[in-house]
């Protein structure tokens, strides 16, 4: 599997990267319209006010997005130069109420990205908590990043980033299944064998794994799904010995509505269902007992962190995990608030001033 380099977490991501729709941006096209009319109101009274605003969130969080917001600001604000920012970076873990950035400067200048720079940043914070979460709880073992069919395409790009940044933060081994994901750290999508290949081959997984492993480059490592029967003990044997040495893993994906045949004698004392334990374990055993016990096992279908969790507690014999939508579900909203005005404190009751040491200053 080709996962995440490591990264360097005092170094910011070069603002073109993003891609921003600066002039869309700058004239506010993508902010709630209150704050478009809140800067045309102090501009029509020729007041400029100098702010000090604070941006949080409520939970115990990985960041994600501050180098997005942060080109937010550089490009599409009306005075870059003219504000002080502090922020901590991509990566840093956050606590519930910590100040994770503050701008200071004339109001009027970047009124009209908060929308955008709090989206960026709740949206990007939620994949890499997400993330690190499903990491950690898979204890070292290399995770494959696969919600992208579950969201919007315009999302994969800053979402590949944000796990990326959890993986590289924790050391941990992580792969994303599309290019785009990839991008912004120059890596490449990893995937299996799918279905519809199968299926295009007449639903011969032997065939469509062989000739796949035919035109396969030399580097991408060969991992065949191998649940398109709904016998993944017979499939993965079978494609162990075709493929031989050139096989890297096998995938289990058995849909949570169907029981494994190789588990049909066996049902009554557990839930048989998608991809389980007992089902892991004896095509672990079938491999190993036929002379395959380098091939390794992917999970997927249905993963969370809790279900990882208790699959690692119980030392089931996975290799890596393939988890999707869990990934992109929840939240992790930022608030943003102006806490000082020229000077003197300004904060609605509730959202005092809370300095903090560790957002650095942004050059």
């Amino acid at each position: 599997m080709t996962t995440a380099p490591t990264r360097s977490t005092g170094n910011r991501l070069d603002p073109s990267i993003f891609d921003l729709p600066v002039e869309k941006m700058r004239v506010g096209y993508y902010s709630d319209a209150y704050f478009n009319h809140t800067r045309a109101a102090l501009l029509h009274d020729a007041r400029r006010p100098r702010v000090v605003m604070q941006v949080f969130q409520r939970k115990h969080a990985m960041v994600g997005g501050m180098d997005e917001a942060i080109a937010i600001l550089k490009l599409c604000s009306h005075d870059w130069d003219g504000l002080t920012v502090h922020a901590l970076h991509d990566g840093d873990r956050a606590e519930p109420w910590e100040t994770v950035m503050t701008i200071e400067g004339d109001y009027t200048s970047f009124a009209h990205l908060e929308t955008a720079m709090l989206g960026t940043l709740a949206r990007r914070t939620l994949i890499a908590t997400n993330t690190a979460r499903v990491l950690e709880a898979a204890n070292g073992k290399p995770i494959i990043f696969m919600p992208a069919r579950h969201d919007h395409h315009r999302v994969q790009t800053g979402d590949g980033y944000a796990a990326f940044v959890a993986g590289a933060t924790l050391g941990a081994p992580l792969g994303v299944t599309s290019d785009a994901q990839a991008s912004w750290w120059g890596g490449r999508g990893v995937g299996t064998v799918p279905h519809s290949l199968i299926a295009a081959y007449g639903g011969n997984t032997v065939l469509a794994a062989t000739k796949f492993a035919d035109w396969a480059p030399d580097d991408l490592s060969v991992t065949v799904l191998v649940d398109f029967t709904n016998d993944s003990v017979g499939t993965a044997l079978d494609v162990a010995r075709a493929l031989g040495p050139r096989l890297w893993g096998v995938r289990l994906d058995t849909s949570g509505q169907l029981v494994d045949r190789a588990l049909w004698e066996e049902m009554g004392d557990f839930d048989p269902r998608g991809v389980n334990e007992r089902l892991v374990r004896k095509v672990r055993a079938a491999l190993d007992e036929d002379g395959f016990e380098r091939v390794r096992i992917v999970a997927s279908g249905g993963f969370t962190v809790e279900k990882i969790e208790e699959f690692e507690r119980r030392e089931v014999p996975v290799d890596a995990y393939g988890v999707g939508s869990s990934l992109i579900r929840g939240e992790n909203d930022f608030t943003a608030d102006i806490v000082m005005v020229d000077g003197r404190p300004a904060a609605k009751v509730g959202r005092s001033f809370r300095p903090s040491r560790r957002p650095e200053l942004v050059e």
